[in-house]
């Protein structure tokens, strides 16, 4: 018993304590609003919520006594799995109401009538493989290489095209967020990013009329003046702001919001949780979740100072990179700021895979952070 205790505590004191705290804060507020909007629905989005963060924390402490860098030379084995996984769900995927075909198939069936989006593992492993591409080339002195540089727009490429091919554009921009993170951490030109943005602006007008489908030019069109289809395209986003604004400073109280009983918010449960916490919490549960997520991004940060290699540093901004582009875009698209992507709030929305999900991601700069003075480095293999 004494040598467990000392092993824990050995462990602990390794940690980063206050990526700990924040996670921890995170996790239990995000807890009460999912049990507060399970009221609204006959399925059990708790339980199931729970059972995710138990299963996180638990995958999290295993990958933090494993070495980020043992883990990234197998980056070839990650990155078949994660593709494999993707093309599996766009041929035999469905979507979330259960019928392929409909929105994003972006949802394999598992036994016991439960779902899996694989998209959210491969964000994970866009964590392991891209910093593992950047730091090979960064040893080679190959960053600056016009060529090596495309290959990794290639490498990004891959995961967003096929979240693209499965409707499940959200993820695909999550995908170029972390990509945009990681390759500016490794302080890839400026130029490149600039000829990309100006890529894209070029490439706009083709993308609306060749890429987008109907239902996603209907939202972006929306985003500007939700109340010009009120009972449709618009509903979401006009109940969502309603929400917010009832519960003014303090709130309704937990388990207390009528309109979350009565559900008056498309997937609240899930893309408009903030809704849920604007509406029961006021603008004090609201900007708690802001301070939270804020203080988990930049002990990250931290973290990626600390870290003992630029590979450490590079998967440290992959997890910034993602949880901060996808908490700007939900928030953003709960305020009508932005259009609805069927972006999750990290930590917070209801969702098995998401959530486990995330907590590899901590788990990873955990590792990070826990192995910032080794100094047995293991050699890069490309």
């Amino acid at each position: 018993m004494s040598r467990a205790l000392d092993s824990f505590q050995l462990y602990f004191r390794r940690t980063n304590k206050p990526l700990w705290l924040f996670m921890i804060a995170i996790s239990v507020y995000g807890l009460l609003l999912v049990a507060s909007v399970t009221r609204a629905f006959s399925v059990n989005y708790f339980k199931t919520q729970l059972i995710a963060v138990i299963l996180g924390y638990i995958a999290a402490i295993i990958l933090t006594r494993l070495n980020y860098r043992e883990i990234a030379n197998y980056w070839y084995l990650v990155a078949g799995f994660c593709i494999f996984l993707i093309v599996y769900t766009l041929l035999f995927g469905q979507s979330a109401s259960g019928s392929s075909g409909v929105d994003a198939k972006a949802w394999i069936k598992l036994p016991g009538g439960t779902t899996f989006q694989p998209s959210e593992l491969a964000k994970i492993g866009f964590m392991i493989t891209f910093p593992k591409h950047l730091s090979v080339l960064e040893e080679r002195g190959l960053l600056r290489n016009p060529l090596y540089v495309i290959s990794l727009g290639v490498h990004a490429l891959i995961p967003m095209l096929l979240t693209h091919m499965q409707g499940d554009d959200g993820a695909a921009v999550i995908f170029f967020c972390m990509f945009l993170a990681m390759s500016f951490a490794a302080g890839v030109q400026l130029r490149y990013f600039a000829l990309v943005f100006g890529a894209m602006l070029i490439g706009a007008p083709l993308a609306w009329k060749y890429v987008l489908a109907d239902y996603q030019k209907t939202r972006l069109i929306n985003m500007m003046n939700p109340e010009a289809d009120p009972l449709g395209a618009g509903l979401q986003q006009i109940q969502g702001r309603i929400s917010i604004g009832s519960g003014q400073l303090f709130g309704r109280g937990l388990f207390e919001g009528p309109r979350v009983a009565r559900n008056s918010v498309p997937i609240q449960q899930s893309d408009f949780i903030f809704s849920v916490a604007g509406e029961e919490l006021g603008f004090i549960g609201t900007s708690l979740i802001l301070i939270l997520i804020l203080a988990l991004l930049i002990t990250v940060l931290y973290c990626a100072r600390k870290a003992s290699d630029p590979m450490g540093t590079y998967m440290c901004f992959g997890f910034f990179g993602m949880i901060a582009s996808q908490a700007i875009f939900n928030i953003g698209m709960c305020l009508s700021l932005l259009p609805v992507m069927g972006v999750t709030l990290p930590f917070f929305s209801a969702g098995g895979s998401s959530t486990a999900c995330f907590y590899l991601g901590f788990g990873l700069v955990q590792s990070v952070y826990m192995f910032k003075h080794d100094t047995d480095k293991v050699r890069l293999r490309l």
